[in-house]
């Protein structure tokens, strides 16, 4: 009785937790998309400092680090923005392009962006799962919670009776009818 106890509360535990994923990965998109938001604006305003030369961005950039050690810091630390910019862009499109499920597939792909990430799951909140989605990710939990926590008692239940099998045999008498 206690196992059955233990092995629901696993469950419920797992369900608790991955019925998170559809609000969590939620968050993460939408300060994601800040990020995105913020790093295009730096790249626009690179980019009109670029024209305001009369050069493209990458020439630019090219003409900056040649400039000293504090140019080349400069342009170094543009090129990173940019190049953020089009990681980060590229996995909000492929976020924003998917549903809750496909989201969980891509979330090992895409979301281990770990400032964005870190910064989420610092304000993050849990909230119940009111949506379909959120079921099945409840759903999911549960009997993952369930399976793992079962899977463990029957393995160790298994190797208690291997060990102790010699043990249980010392005490048995042999059956007289047999000959």
């Amino acid at each position: 009785m206690f196992l059955r106890v233990l092995t629901l509360a696993a469950g419920l535990t797992g369900a608790a937790g991955l019925s998170q994923f559809p609000e969590y990965s939620q968050q993460y998109m939408q300060r994601l998309g800040g990020t995105v938001d913020e790093l295009a604006r730096q790249v626009t305003r690179y980019e009109g400092d670029a024209a305001r030369v009369g050069m493209d961005l990458d020439a630019y950039l090219a003409a900056l680090a040649e400039e000293g050690d504090m140019a080349r810091t400069q342009a170094g630390n543009m090129a990173s923005d940019i190049a953020r910019h089009e990681r980060l862009s590229a996995a909000l499109a492929r976020l924003e392009g998917a549903g809750p499920f496909m989201r969980a597939k891509l979330a090992f792909e895409v979301l281990p962006d770990s400032e964005v990430a870190a910064r989420a799951f610092e304000t993050y909140r849990p909230a119940v799962p009111a949506t379909f989605e959120g079921a099945v990710f409840a759903g999911a939990g549960f009997l993952a919670g369930w399976a793992v926590l079962a899977l463990g008692f029957a393995i160790l239940r298994r190797s208690w009776r291997i060990m102790t099998a010699p043990l249980r045999g010392r005490g048995e008498t042999p059956n007289r009818g047999e000959a």
